[in-house]
């Protein structure tokens, strides 16, 4: 039968989850909007012909 306790004592977790939490966090993503402003912003600038010379 296993002992809980005993196996709970072993337990480490895994470096990689810990590794991967940090660099998921770290990030600094764009969301939704933030690519919509872009787009905006770069069709903008093709459009308007003062910008194009």
């Amino acid at each position: 039968m296993l002992n809980f306790e005993e196996e709970l004592k072993k337990f480490k977790p895994s470096l990689e989850i810990e590794d991967a939490e940090d660099i998921i966090y770290n990030q600094d993503l764009d969301d939704v909007s933030d690519v919509l402003v872009k787009l905006l912003k770069d069709a903008g600038n093709e459009s308007d012909p003062k910008r194009n010379q």
